[in-house]
C-alpha cells in the first residue's frame, strides 16, 4: 500500500463532513444536482449538512429558500420531474407536516400516478432525533412515518462511512429518497457526538446499496436490531453485557425502505432472542414491524422478544424528562438481560 493510500484509509471524518464530501462529488459530476433549504447557503446548514458547499458551487446551486416548506419541496418535485436531481433539506423532520401533500401526494406518488412517464430523482434530507432539549416540535425521529407510506426509499446512516456511501447512492437513485441524519451524530462542536460516528472514510467515491443492513457487532446470545443514534447506544450496552458473559449481536439497519429482513432473520435464527431498539414512537412503528417480520418468518426457536422505543408522548423540553423517554444504553442493556433470562 502506497503512502497516499495509507493516509486515505487512516483519514477520519465526522458524519457531516462525509455527507458534504459525497454531495460535492455528485455536484461536480452532474450539473443537474443542486441543494436547497433553509440556512443551507451562508450558514452551511445548522447541523453542518452543507458546510463549505456555497464557496465552491455558488448561489445558483446552493440555495437558501424562504420559510415555506410547501413551496420549495414542491419546486424540488417539479425540478426532479424535469430531469434535475435536487436535494431538498427540511431543517427538522418535524416540519414535514406543512408539506406533506408535496412529499406524499407528489414526490412519492407521481411516478405511479403518471404510469411511469416521469421519475422523481430527488433526495429529501432532514435532521431527526432528540437528546438536546429542543422540545416537542424539534426533537422527533419519525422515520417510521415515511417508511409506512409507499413510494419513498428511507435511509438512516449511523457512521461517517455509511453516510457517505448512502448519500452517493441516494443522489444517483432515480426514485425519491428520504435521507434522515441524527443531529447527535453529525459531529458539530456545540452538540458532541458519542464515540463511533466518526470513522475512517475513503477519499474516493463509493456506494452502499439500499436494503443492506450491517452487523456492527457479532454475537451469539441475543440480536439487537436498531438504527441511527441507537446503534452506538446498543454497542455501548453490548460492551457492558459482555462483562457478564452475555454476547449481543448488533445490527444496524441503515435503510428502512428497502428493509434487509434476511440479515435480521439469520441473526435471530442464530441467537434465539430479539431486541428491537428505536428512537421513534413505539406504537405502529419500526419495532413492531421488525418483530412482525420475524414472527411471519416462522422462527420456531425464538425464545424472547423485547422492544425499546419512545413512549407515545410528545418529546419533553426538560432535560430529565427527555432523558426519561428517549432510550439510553442502560435501557437496552436491561432489555437484553430480560430477553437472555427468559
Amino acid at each position: 500500500m502506497s503512502e497516499q493510500e495509507q493516509r486515505a484509509v487512516e483519514r477520519e471524518l465526522t458524519m457531516s463532513r462525509a455527507m458534504v464530501e459525497a454531495v460535492a462529488h455528485e455536484m461536480r459530476e452532474d450539473e443537474e444536482v443542486f441543494y436547497m433549504g433553509e440556512d443551507v447557503a451562508d450558514y452551511g446548514g445548522i447541523f453542518d449538512s452543507t458546510e463549505g458547499l456555497l464557496e465552491e458551487f455558488g448561489r445558483d446551486r446552493i440555495m437558501d429558500v424562504p420559510i415555506s416548506e410547501t413551496a420549495y419541496l414542491g419546486a424540488a418535485v417539479g425540478a426532479a420531474q424535469e430531469g434535475m436531481r435536487p436535494i431538498a433539506e427540511l431543517m427538522f423532520v418535524d416540519f414535514f407536516g406543512v408539506a406533506m401533500d408535496q412529499i406524499y401526494n407528489q414526490m412519492a406518488k407521481n411516478t405511479y400516478m403518471s404510469g411511469g412517464a416521469v421519475n422523481v430523482p430527488m433526495v429529501l434530507t432532514a435532521a431527526v432525533g432528540g437528546t438536546y432539549n429542543d422540545a416537542a416540535q424539534h426533537s422527533q425521529t419519525l422515520y417510521g412515518t415515511f417508511a409506512h407510506l409507499p413510494g419513498m426509499k428511507v435511509v438512516v446512516p449511523s457512521t461517517a462511512y455509511d453516510a457517505k456511501g448512502l448519500m452517493h447512492n441516494a443522489i444517483r437513485d432515480d426514485d425519491p429518497v428520504v435521507y434522515l441524519f441524527h443531529k447527535r451524530l453529525m459531529g458539530i462542536g456545540w452538540m458532541p457526538a458519542p464515540d463511533g460516528p466518526k470513522t475512517p472514510v475513503p477519499e474516493e467515491e463509493y456506494t452502499i446499496p439500499f436494503g443492506s443492513a450491517d452487523v456492527k457487532r457479532e454475537g451469539e446470545d441475543a440480536t439487537v436490531v436498531t438504527l441511527g443514534l441507537h446503534v452506538h447506544r446498543a454497542l455501548e450496552a453490548a460492551d457492558a453485557l459482555a462483562e457478564d458473559g452475555i454476547d449481543a449481536e448488533v445490527i444496524d439497519l441503515r435503510t428502512l425502505v428497502p428493509l434487509d429482513t434476511e440479515t435480521i432473520h439469520e441473526s435471530v435464527a442464530k441467537t434465539g432472542r430479539l431486541v428491537v431498539v428505536d428512537e421513534d414512537y413505539q406504537s405502529y412503528g419500526v419495532t413492531g414491524e421488525i418483530i412482525a417480520s420475524v414472527a411471519e418468518d416462522g422462527l420456531a426457536d425464538l425464545e424472547a422478544v423485547e422492544r425499546v422505543a419512545v413512549p407515545d408522548v410528545p418529546l419533553p423540553y426538560a432535560r430529565p424528562m427527555e432523558n426519561e423517554v428517549v432510550p439510553d444504553s442502560e435501557d437496552i442493556e436491561s432489555a437484553v438481560r430480560s430477553a437472555h433470562d427468559a
